[in-house]
């Protein structure tokens, strides 16, 4: 791709016409807009390519370049320095999968409604879908042919009870056939996931240097952050390079045995990032959705075995053991029929783990827990030994019960934290002091306004507020908590610290604070009751 500088607009003159009475062409011009997994164009509205082809706002257009063609949603602009009369705008989504340079020449034309646009109108209607319609949708998802309205009418369509466990298992089979498959060419191939909402979970990158001291094959590729405080990819990232190409990715693997890594280069089940980008603003997370987003990429990531973390908590994703036992199940059948061997683990999500909730806190937190630092929070530490002592278990060599104690012994030894730092060289070491962290240096402190016991801390009002204070984008900001679930605490004792490194983070953070600190001061009695399956 040519790094030179875009083109500037030209002047509101005709577009250069084909003699043979051809379309008309137009300037490709790369508009600096992320429109995250959309594909945008720009006409000026004077453009006579615009007014000639009776083009409307939002409309579905195909735009052809050098022997290839995409489609894209259209956008209309009267801002000649955003595009000329004489140019067609691409977004960076757009711009990159045509693979041209800006002043390229291109056509653009009505597009034809997506193939599988009938397969979404009988879902709309509520009729049930075979496994060629979910092909067919899952095809044209992949391919940009759906605009936004398009695509959330099929999450709308297929939320909550809209699919049966069947339609579940298609739509998990054709995410997966829509994108690249990594064959390791061994057994077994482990990972470990949580379907998250818990801040400060960032136990993946506590069992991916044990599970492979221990000699297991666990490639780890992980989302980054979309609603919450921080992913694993941004978290990792505070140490290592994240964004790898799919061949080195490979290499570190067979060599290190692991890696923790942004999923985004390696195209595995590339429909579930598309698909990813409606659910979250609309704040759908439906079960059959949640089972088909989390296998398609595990299966596509060639794992033969994955231990499934479900926390339950009053502001957890899952609020009942009887919930958490319905979306088990359907976990369990769609694992079932991909040949994916899989433990389903019920934890505890009634808090955040650990204390820190943003990228370079959680980074603090795990290299102290892999360095057996006394500060380490324990909670972080006892979760992933046991999470990875299940997935230690799958090997044919170990038996039942003994997971936990072998996972203990590599942590407790230092051969953990000798493979981390191996994988991070490998993916390209960054410097970070995790005994003295560069935090934000603007904070506050929220303070408890009566003695008493911390008796509920809100998971969603935690993330909000360190989201407000710029995490997970600005690295050093988010939240430190003080106190946990059943802390004794005086009137006025600090409950957490919140850092920013804008002022207006820290106001917007503020301002949440303000409207609720997501602590609840009570009695001991008051503490939820706490469901594990350990």
């Amino acid at each position: 791709m040519s790094t030179q500088e875009p083109l500037p607009p030209t002047p509101c003159a005709s577009p250069e016409a084909g003699s043979d009475g051809s379309p008309a062409r137009l300037a490709l011009r790369r508009v600096r807009i992320d429109t995250y997994h959309e594909n945008v164009a720009y006409l000026h509205r004077d453009c006579e390519v615009y007014r000639a082809e009776g083009f409307k706002a939002l409309s579905k257009v195909e735009v052809h370049a050098n022997g290839h063609s995409i489609l894209a949603t259209l956008n209309v602009v009267d801002d000649e320095t955003i595009v000329g009369c004489g140019q067609l705008g691409l977004s960076k989504a757009a711009f990159d999968q045509i693979g041209v340079e800006d002043g390229h020449m291109a056509t653009v034309s009505q597009a034809e409604p997506p193939e599988s646009i009938g397969a979404l109108h009988r879902k709309l209607a509520g009729e049930r879908l075979e496994l060629n319609d979910f092909r067919a949708i899952v095809t044209d998802i992949t391919e940009h042919h759906y605009s936004k309205i398009e695509l959330t009418a099929f999450v709308v369509a297929t939320n909550r009870d809209e699919l049966d466990r069947e339609e579940v298992y298609y739509l998990t089979e054709a995410m997966i056939e829509a994108g690249r498959k990594l064959d390791w060419h061994e057994q077994p191939v482990v990972d470990k996931h949580c379907i998250g909402g818990i801040p400060g979970n960032r136990t993946s990158m506590l069992v991916v240097p044990i599970v492979a001291a221990h000699g297991m094959l666990c490639p780890k590729t992980s989302s980054r952050a979309i609603t919450s405080p921080a992913g694993t990819a941004d978290t990792m990232e505070v140490l290592a390079n994240v964004e790898l190409p799919i061949e080195q990715l490979h290499d570190i693997v067979r060599r290190h045995r692991g890696c923790l890594a942004w999923g985004g280069t390696a195209n595995l089940s590339p429909a579930d990032d598309v698909l990813i980008s409606v659910e979250r603003p609309l704040s759908l997370d439906s079960p059959g959705q949640m089972v088909a987003s989390i296998l398609s990429k595990k299966i596509a990531a060639g794992s033969s075995h994955l231990v499934l973390d479900i926390p339950i908590g009053p502001t957890a994703k899952v609020r009942s053991m009887p919930e958490a036992q319905r979306l088990r199940r359907l976990f369990e059948y769609v694992a079932k029929r991909m040949k994916l061997s899989l433990d389903v683990v019920i934890t505890d999500g009634r808090q955040p783990v650990g204390f820190g909730i943003g990228p370079m806190l959680e980074a603090r937190d795990v290299m102290r827990v892999l360095e057996n630092d006394p500060l380490a929070p324990n909670d972080l530490r006892q979760k992933a030994l046991r999470l990875a002592g299940r997935l230690i278990e799958s090997s044919p060599d170990v038996r039942g019960g003994d997971g936990f104690g072998i996972a203990r012994d590599i942590l407790d030894s230092g051969r953990a934290i000798a493979k981390m730092n191996d994988i991070i060289q490998a993916q390209g070491s960054k410097f970070f002091d995790y005994n003295h962290p560069e935090l934000g240096a603007l904070s506050f402190e929220i303070r408890a306004p009566q003695a008493g016991v911390v008796s509920g801390i809100d998971n969603l009002q935690l993330a909000r507020i360190a989201r407000f204070a710029g995490a997970p984008k600005v690295q050093n900001a988010g939240v430190d908590l003080l106190c946990k679930l059943g802390d004794e605490v005086q009137a006025g004792a600090v409950l957490y610290r919140v850092h920013a490194s804008f002022p207006a983070d820290l106001e917007f953070a503020r301002q949440a604070c303000q409207r609720s600190t997501g602590y609840s001061i009570g009695r001991a009695e008051d503490v939820p009751h706490l469901f594990v399956e350990f």
